[in-house]
């Protein structure tokens, strides 16, 4: 699914350019569980927001179904974020007035799905993060566990490939993070594609495969033999 070559990233301030990625390389596979850690500054956000589209390298190849990054325009770019891949953030991006049902709705507001499927879409993903009873009731009135929840369902409702998870567990009570990482090791075990950034290494080990960056390159690349499982235990 995801082909990254010798990967490059360099930022450009007033005094001298910033490497964050110094040359990437790796591959992910269809329905695997990857975790990407790292300490402050080894360049794991600025991998994601690449593979993820929300920007563009500056050196190196990525591909992404069998088709480069290089070859497409920012508006094929948008339309693959939209339709293939889903998003959940630390922060949760919820916006607070809007209901469950609103909140989960907007990425569904820019696809293809027509108006008269889109309720059944939704409520099948707030079904799936167990808030069923809570689809009419607003997101600024949730506790943060429940929010992140949402946001599981946001990224969802369009039926993506692949979910990006941006440390979805940083600003969750340990109880609240275990139910955020139970609901993404089961997307994982029912075939969807994980890809989770934490620092957290309890967190990291929910994941069958963990990248470390150090100083922008690759420091190691395992896959994990005793997964940590829902009840907290390493399996």
């Amino acid at each position: 699914m995801i082909d990254v070559r010798d990967l490059k990233k360099e930022y450009h301030d007033a005094e001298s350019p910033t490497q964050a990625l110094r040359g990437v390389t790796f591959t992910i596979d269809k329905g695997e569980f990857v975790s990407i850690m790292g300490p402050s500054g080894s360049g794991k956000s600025t991998l994601l927001h690449i593979l993820s589209f929300l920007d563009r390298p500056s050196g190196g190849i990525y591909t992404f179904q069998g088709k480069s990054i290089d070859d497409m325009t920012d508006l094929e770019l948008a339309h693959v974020r939209n339709k293939d891949m889903g998003f959940v953030f630390q922060s949760f991006n919820l916006l607070s007035r809007l209901t469950v049902y609103e909140n989960v709705e907007i990425p569904l507001l820019y696809s293809s799905v027509p108006p008269a499927q889109r309720k059944e879409f939704i409520e099948d993903a707030v079904t799936a993060v167990g808030l069923a009873d809570k689809l009419h009731t607003e997101a600024g009135k949730l506790s943060g566990g429940q929010k992140q929840r949402v946001a599981i369902a946001r990224a969802l409702v369009v039926g993506p490939n692949v979910i990006f998870a941006d440390e979805p567990t940083g600003n969750l009570d340990s109880k609240s993070g275990l139910q955020v990482m139970e609901i993404l090791d089961g997307l994982h075990k029912r075939g969807r594609t994980i890809i989770l950034v934490t620092h957290e290494t309890q967190t990291a080990e929910f994941a069958n495969r963990i990248i470390r960056l150090k100083d922008g390159v690759v420091e190691s690349d395992k896959k994990i033999t005793a997964r940590r499982s829902v009840d907290g235990d390493l399996k």
